[in-house]
């Protein structure tokens, strides 16, 4: 119960790396607050937490329109007084080669991943400087640092993300507002399974550990980064990729 009594805002909660992070806050004693553009799905992991018998709010976010983020925080704070921890997990793909991806996909995955990312942390902040205290972990990738064909606008949106990270955390530590982010290698989720079995073999073999992790992996360093364990922690960048980058 490491994180009794702290409330908590997960961006993208519903599915997936966000909805392990929502199960294992709630297991560890947070109220959490699942925001997800898919209202129902984000209903159906509310459930989920609630038969825990946590404290849980499901939210319709948008994290690239400014009026839904800000009433998310609102709707949010109304239910639960404080915001103790904002985890930016929301985050979508849309992949081609560079002289093949459009204008719009270029545009699409910068606003959800990057300026999602830069929208929700403000809101949080102005929430966490006034109790001077609070958590904002952001989830990066893998492919921030390695790159990726076919992935250039995701992989420079997960770039900035450390770039966001790091001077959040720098501008804020003085409130006591910790900033922190993870950077996910391949994990085990719905689009991983979706791929051939040999395109998965020949990724595994990339991975020093020889295997895919878990949205449970990265659930438990967002609960470490999110507890009073990680105190002396901020402007990090956590890699979790079972050896792939080094």
């Amino acid at each position: 119960m490491r994180l009794k009594g702290l409330n908590a805002l997960i961006t993208g909660g519903a599915q997936g790396i966000g909805r392990a992070i929502a199960l294992r806050m709630a297991d560890e004693g947070a109220g959490v607050c699942i925001a997800d553009i898919n209202l129902e799905s984000a209903r159906a992991t509310a459930g989920e937490i609630e038969k825990k018998g946590a404290k849980v709010l499901a939210v319709e976010l948008n994290v690239a329109d400014p009026d839904s983020v800000s009433k998310a925080f609102a709707t949010f704070i109304r239910e639960f007084e404080r915001l103790d921890i904002l985890v930016n997990n929301a985050g979508i793909t849309k992949d081609a080669l560079l002289l093949r991806m459009k204008d719009e996909e270029w545009d699409a995955v910068l606003d959800v991943n990057l300026k999602g990312t830069f929208l929700c942390s403000k809101e949080a902040v102005r929430i966490m400087s006034k109790q001077r205290s609070g958590r904002i972990i952001n989830i990066s990738s893998i492919v921030a640092f390695t790159g990726n064909p076919g992935q250039a606008n995701y992989s420079s949106s997960k770039a900035a993300i450390v770039g966001l990270t790091k001077t959040i955390a720098k501008e804020y530590a003085s409130r006591g507002i910790r900033v922190n982010a993870i950077a996910p290698g391949f994990i085990e989720t719905a689009m991983t399974d979706a791929l051939p079995e040999k395109v998965k073999e020949e990724m595994k073999r990339a991975i020093p550990l020889g295997h895919f992790g878990k949205p449970e992996d990265i659930a438990s360093v967002v609960v470490f980064l999110a507890s009073r364990d990680a105190d002396y922690i901020t402007g990090q960048v956590f890699h979790v990729n079972g050896g792939m980058y080094m």
